[in-house]
């Protein structure tokens, strides 16, 4: 529990909540697809809310994924949305906290993202030049490729990151 708000997994009950977050956070961007998957699929999707009583405050969710040939459970973060009058409370680094011990607690090795260098790399996160996304990434969006190692000694391992269907949009992964 934090200070004012607690984080728990999500629920059936939280999926009209979690869309009307992201369009308040998201505007311009349809991420109903996405989410259709992401909150439907329980067995391959590790979604976390933030609540502050009653209210959803945050929302994220790790797809569990792996790299063909290797033998090494990883996650894809996103995405990940905080309320806009609840920015920068540390809502948003308290769910990938989260997120983290509960994927490590599960043998996840590691956790990849496609996000802001200069936000996630104050959680840990470094520039991945050796799994590469499902899609080819423009030049000015790799340095935003970045993954942190979630178990000491977890392999370094090659290849494209093999993701659930519904990341297998090529507009999730261009400006």
């Amino acid at each position: 529990m934090h200070a004012d708000f607690d984080v728990r997994r999500s629920g059936p009950g939280d999926i009209q909540s979690i869309r009307a977050l992201y369009r308040a956070t998201l505007a311009g961007e349809d991420l109903s697809p996405l989410l259709d998957g992401l909150l439907v699929r329980r067995d391959d999707v590790l979604s976390l809310a933030a609540t502050s009583g009653d209210t959803l405050i945050g929302h994220i969710a790790f797809s569990i994924c792996r790299v063909d040939g290797i033998d090494q459970r990883m996650a894809l973060l996103g995405p990940l949305a905080v309320a806009p009058e609840r920015q920068r409370q540390g809502i948003g680094s308290a769910l990938i906290r989260d997120g983290f011990a509960r994927l490590g607690a599960d043998g996840i090795s590691r956790v990849l993202v496609l996000g802001d260098p200069a936000y996630y790399g104050r959680l840990g996160f470094s520039t991945e030049a050796d799994i590469a996304p499902p899609y080819p990434l423009v030049a000015e969006w790799r340095p935003a490729w970045q993954s942190l190692a979630l178990l000491n000694g977890s392999t370094p391992c090659n290849g494209r990151l093999i993701v659930p269907e519904f990341w297998l949009r090529p507009e999730l992964w261009a400006p």
